[in-house]
């Protein structure tokens, strides 16, 4: 089920961007501190990407993600990234250690492929939830009720609503 909610949520991701101007989606929003649409769709895009360009070697640390200045201008490279993370991300579970720099110490931890996609998808909903409060007061834009929605506060809502 994880890789078709994945699909789900980078295809709705893909459904915004094409009804999106280059204009707006690099325009500073306020409410997100003057970031942008595209540099949260690049931020989501470009942890996918470390993740499946690092899998190889066994060792993924996202820091050293390329912060490609296209993917947060342009929609349609944007767009092209996100179909190519879809087209590659189905692959086998395996052991990963994560390496990353905090406060200047070294930390490595044991994951596994599976696990880092989840925390992945888990972190594409959060930016997606942010890049909502940026559409405020774009009319006539197409946007599901369950962007930026986390799966299991959809599946509580449901289950309220019963």
């Amino acid at each position: 089920m994880l890789l078709p909610t994945i699909h789900h949520s980078l295809n709705e991701l893909i459904v915004l961007l094409r009804q999106l101007p280059d204009a707006d989606y690099s325009k500073p929003c306020l409410q997100l501190s003057n970031a942008t649409i595209g540099e949260h769709a690049r931020h989501i895009i470009e942890m996918f990407q470390c993740l499946l360009s690092q899998y190889d070697s066994g060792i993924v640390n996202y820091d050293l993600r390329e912060r490609n200045r296209r993917i947060q201008t342009e929609t349609d490279f944007a767009i092209t990234a996100m179909v190519g993370v879809l087209e590659t991300i189905d692959r086998p579970n395996k052991k990963i250690e994560l390496q990353q720099h905090v406060d200047g110490e070294p930390i490595r931890i044991e994951s596994n492929y599976f696990r880092e996609l989840l925390y992945n998808l888990e972190h594409c909903i959060h930016h997606q939830a942010l890049i909502k409060v940026a559409l405020v007061g774009h009319d006539g834009l197409q946007v599901s009720d369950h962007f930026g929605v986390a799966r299991s506060t959809i599946e509580y809502r449901n289950q309220c609503a019963q």
